[in-house]
Formats: C-alpha cells, structure tokens, sequence
C-alpha cells in the first residue's frame, strides 16, 4: 500500500511544491520512500529513503521544476525497501513516461521472466511497478510511430494491454511529455484514486491522489473518483478524457475504511470518518447481544480507532477516555518493514495514562488485529497501568488469509486468529474477553456510504479474492517473494 499524486498546472507554474504538500498529507501510506517527478524540457527526478521531510531539500525543489509531474511515498510489499524500488519511474525510450502506482502487482514474477525471455528486457529493480511501466510504453509505442502525436485512444488503448497483462490491485498515474496526465485503475478498482481540479489565479489545475485528503490540502474542493477499470487522460490543451477501459465488478478494498486510509478522506463517495463511526455504532449493539462485560471505560487504541471507540461508548452509555498516548513522531507500527521493528515500535508509540486504567475494568477498542503481537503488548500496558480486566472490541473481523493485492500482512500461519476461536485469541492476547465486528455488518456500514457499492473486497477476512486468480501457488510465490525481500533487508540494516 503506497500513496501517489499527480499534478497538471498552467504553463509556468511549477507543480512540485502542491506535490510536496499533497505527499505529506498521504504520508501515512508509506514511510520508507518518497519521490518526485517533473518535465520541463527534461524529466527532473528526486527520491530519498525516509520520511517526506527528510527526501527532499530546499536545493531539491528550486531543482523539480515544471508543470506537469507527480510524486509518491512507498510502503514496500515488493523488494528489499532499497532506494531502486522507490518510485517514480520514467523511461525516455521510445516514448517519454513517469509514472507512479500504489498496489502490488501478482503476476510480477511472471511477467518479468516472461518479457526477459521474449525480448531480452531486464528490470532495473525489484519494484512492480517496472512491469506496468513496461507494458504501457510498449503498447504505446507499437500505437505511435516516430513523430506521430499520441492521441486519447493510444492512451487508453496502452491502459487496455496493461489490464490485459498485469494481474492484481493498482491504481497507477503517469505523466508524459507533450501528451499530459494519465490515470488508471485496475479493472475491480480495489485500489483507490480519487480526481480533482480547481481553478487558480493562474489558470486551471487538474490532480489525481490516491486520497481525497492529498487534494484537500493543496485546494483541491471539486472531487471525482476514477472508477473501476477506467482511465483518464488530461491532455496538453487541458481537455479531459475519460473512458470505461474495462468492465468488472466494482471491489474497493475495505480494509481502506478499516484502516489504512485518513479519516477525513472520501473514498468511492464514502467518508472514512462516518464509517468507522458505523463500525463502533454496529460493534456495540453486537457487544449488547453477545451479553458480553460491562466495562467502567472505553478507551481507543490511537489513531484509526478513535471513530469507532467514541461511537461504540456513546452507543453503550459507558464513559470514554484517551487512556493510551501517542508519539507522534514514531511511524505507523503496521506498516514497519518487520516484526522486530512494529514490537520495538509499539514501546515507542504509546504509553499508559495510569489514571485511565487503575481499578477499572477496561474495554480497549482497535481496528484490526493481525499477528497479535501489538495487540497482547497493549493489553500487557493495560495490566500494567492498573487495569481489573481488559477487553478488546475489534472493528473488523478476523483477518485470516494473506493480502497479495499490496498490503503486508502475514503469511497465513502468523495470523493469530487462524484456527482459533475467539475465547483462544483471548487467551493469546491476554485478554479477558475479544469480540470482533461481524463481516456483513461491517460491509454494511461501509456500503451506507454509497449503496452503489455492491460488494467490497474481503478477501483477507475469507479468502476469496475477487480477481479470481489467486491460487495458493501465487499466495506461496508472493510470501518467498516477501520473505526474500526481508532477508536482503536484514543483511542490509543488519
């Protein structure tokens, strides 16, 4: 899971710094990586390891001229985490392109030994996005003979190839010289991208982000969501193309809502804030019908849970209470490269507020449990703080099969509600009693956002994925995959 936006500004006007905002606003989605792409006459590229803050000097954005470019922060599924596999990506050759995606795509492997042997093409890096970028360049070059101007049905046709060839979840924006602004989404439009445009002193501005909330910082108040298997284009005259490239039933990921995406995001016309208000709203009348404890205080596991916790107290008529402090300056401990790395992390991240837990019987409220070693380190904090008793509400079900669509879960042996039912996760938590959100009331809540919304991917709650493709073989390939990435990490920070 990463997070991109691209920008298409007036001539003369300089996109990077609206670029540089939008990534900090998204900087949420991925903390290993972060770069920028823009064209003036040439392409003019900066990537750094880290934190937005952190790529990027004063030097470096008086250098990233130009109105037309794109920027992303990476969160690696794929690769070691090493500065190749950080994004952007651009080739001059045969055709200019920059380009930028957020999702994971499950027939890399495939494909980059398919295209080594057919045309004797070597990847530069480990990153699936090389494979995308490939397979558009190609498609488009074959449409576009030398000198001939590319026109919005060379665009979406090369977008056609990709969905044909490139298996997976991906939202991809990409910028091309003298052609404008293009984006895509995969054909189940499991990932997210949202569009926008506003009109400035000095003419119109058109962005795409993988969230609404890129948009918004940068003034962004006109927001339209690509959609499922569709592409756009904005060209060099500031026209706008938009065609449905291919047809598949619409299957956004909800672990988005749960989770991964800002509460003050919109997302396929659905407010993550009021969703997780759902989530706790529906989480507590299950808590009543389960006759389960009567807590003296609910309290959240920060951030992604507050929503939730504030909801499900008001709906129990219990008392609410920041009992656990954040460290803002520690980064997201899910999306830590390993489990070495989130248990360090979560020492780091939070502390107890004693006061909050003494004596009480305490129901703590978390979005999603997936190894259970951050959660029975919380509950642990919670004993020690005081706490009689600790429950834990979860406002999602039990996660227990792998992510291949770019979320780095687990391997289906690490989750720690495989096999067990709830009372055993309890006793593997240290928790006097767990409940987790039922599956169709939490996709009900989500779909009150937006009935148009038929199903939504649940693929790592049951194991039915929506692209149809996915096979134990593909889940085993992209776990070494994973592992090996790991490895050549260690040894790296080792």
């Amino acid at each position: 899971m990463c997070g991109f936006i691209g920008v298409y500004g007036p001539d003369g006007v300089d996109v990077a710094p609206a670029i540089y905002e939008g990534l900090l606003a998204i900087q949420h989605r991925g903390q290993d990586a972060a770069g920028i792409i823009t064209f003036t006459d040439i392409f003019h590229v900066k990537k750094g390891a880290g934190l937005v803050r952190d790529a990027f000097s004063e030097t470096d954005m008086l250098r990233l001229r130009g109105n037309l470019g794109l920027g992303h922060v990476r969160y690696p599924t794929v690769g070691p985490g090493s500065l190749d596999d950080a994004q952007p990506f651009h080739v001059n050759f045969p055709l200019g392109v920059g380009m930028a995606h957020n999702g994971n795509v499950t027939n890399f492997l495939e494909l980059k030994e398919h295209h080594a042997q057919s045309s004797g093409t070597r990847l530069n890096s480990s990153c699936d996005l090389e494979v995308i970028l490939y397979v558009f360049v190609r498609a488009l070059s074959e449409r576009v003979p030398t000198g001939r101007l590319v026109k919005p049905d060379d665009v979406f046709a090369a977008v056609k190839a990709v969905h044909q060839q490139v298996r997976g979840a991906y939202s991809v924006v990409a910028i091309l010289p003298d052609v404008g602004l293009v984006a895509f989404r995969d054909p189940f439009g499991i990932k997210p991208m949202v569009m926008g445009v506003r009109q400035g002193e000095e003419g119109i501005f058109y962005a795409v982000a993988s969230e609404s909330v890129a948009l918004d910082v940068v003034g962004y108040k006109d927001h339209q969501d690509v959609g499922a298997g569709e592409a756009v284009l904005i060209d060099a005259n500031r026209q706008v193309h938009r065609r449905a490239v291919s047809s598949k039933p619409h299957r956004p990921c909800i672990f988005e809502l749960v989770y991964f995406a800002r509460p003050d995001s919109m997302l396929d016309r659905i407010s993550v804030y009021k969703t997780r208000s759902r989530f706790g709203q529906a989480l507590a009348q299950q808590w009543k019908d389960a006759d389960a404890p009567r807590p003296d205080v609910v309290i959240p596991v920060p951030d992604s849970s507050r929503d939730a916790a504030l909801a499900m107290a008001a709906r129990l008529e219990i008392p609410y209470a920041e009992g656990l402090v954040k460290n803002r300056y520690i980064g997201r401990t899910f999306i830590m490269p390993n489990q070495g790395s989130r248990q360090t992390s979560v020492r780091r991240k939070l502390n107890a507020i004693p006061i909050e837990f003494k004596d009480k019987n305490v129901l703590l409220v978390d979005d999603s449990i997936v190894r259970g070693n951050t959660a029975r380190r919380i509950v642990r904090m919670a004993r020690e703080a005081g706490a009689r008793r600790v429950y834990l509400a979860v406002t999602s079900p039990p996660l227990v099969s792998p992510c291949p669509y770019g979320i780095d879960m687990a391997t289906k042996t690490e989750f720690v509600a495989s096999g067990r039912d709830t009372r055993e996760v309890a006793a593997a938590l240290d928790a006097d009693f767990v409940l987790y959100l039922d599956r169709e009331a939490m996709n009900d809540a989500a779909r009150a956002g937006n009935p148009e919304i038929q199903q939504f991917c649940n693929a790592c709650f049951t194991g039915e994925y929506p692209t149809g493709d996915i096979t134990s073989d593909v889940l085993d390939r992209i776990g070494n995959e994973r592992d090996h990435s790991r490895q050549k990490l260690f040894s790296f920070t080792g």
